[in-house]
Order: C-alpha cells, then sequence, then structure tokens
C-alpha cells in the first residue's frame, strides 16, 4: 500500500546536501529547497531512509519524513500554499 510522506531535511555539509537532495528527487516531488513530496511502497519508503541514513552525519543533520497517510488526493488537497501557488504536476501533462 502506497502512503504519502512530507520530507523534509537540514543537511549542515554541502556535499551531504546533494547527496541528500538527489535521493530525495529520485523518490519524490521537489516542493520546495529542502521539501519533496513522496508517494512511497512501504518497500520504497524503507529503502529511501537507509539511503538517507548512510549518507547524512546523524549528529550535525536532521531528516524529518512526515506521514500524511494514504490518500494522495487529499494530502495534497489539505496543502495550503500562502504567497506563490504549488506547482501543478500534471500541468503541461498530455494524455493520449
Amino acid at each position: 500500500m502506497k502512503r504519502c510522506y512530507l520530507v523534509c531535511y537540514d543537511i549542515a555539509d554541502p556535499k551531504r546536501l546533494r547527496q541528500v537532495f538527489k535521493i530525495c528527487k529520485g523518490y519524490g516531488e521537489h516542493w520546495q529547497y529542502s521539501i519533496f513530496f513522496c508517494v512511497l511502497k512501504d518497500l520504497d519508503r524503507v529503502r529511501m531512509q537507509a539511503e538517507l541514513e548512510e549518507v547524512m552525519h546523524h549528529k550535525q543533520d536532521q531528516i524529518l519524513m512526515m506521514d500524511l497517510g494514504k490518500d494522495e488526493a487529499s494530502a495534497r488537497g489539505n496543502t495550503i500554499a500562502l504567497g506563490q501557488p504549488m506547482d501543478d504536476p500534471l500541468e503541461g501533462t498530455v494524455l493520449v
């Protein structure tokens, strides 16, 4: 079963920051500077967490994986954007 996660991070070292960004980009949608929205199967969440734990410094860095539930539409719909609107992930997508 898939669940929605908001992944936020504060990484002290630029090299580790790039590594964490690359891992997160492989699993989710980049929303803001250090924030990703991910829809993950249980196994993918475990893999992502293991990859992140491998590159982070556990005393200097912090990564938060907030479980938003299993309903992607609800997770997206309950998000309030102040200022600039959020990008629509389907914008520009053509279904044939």
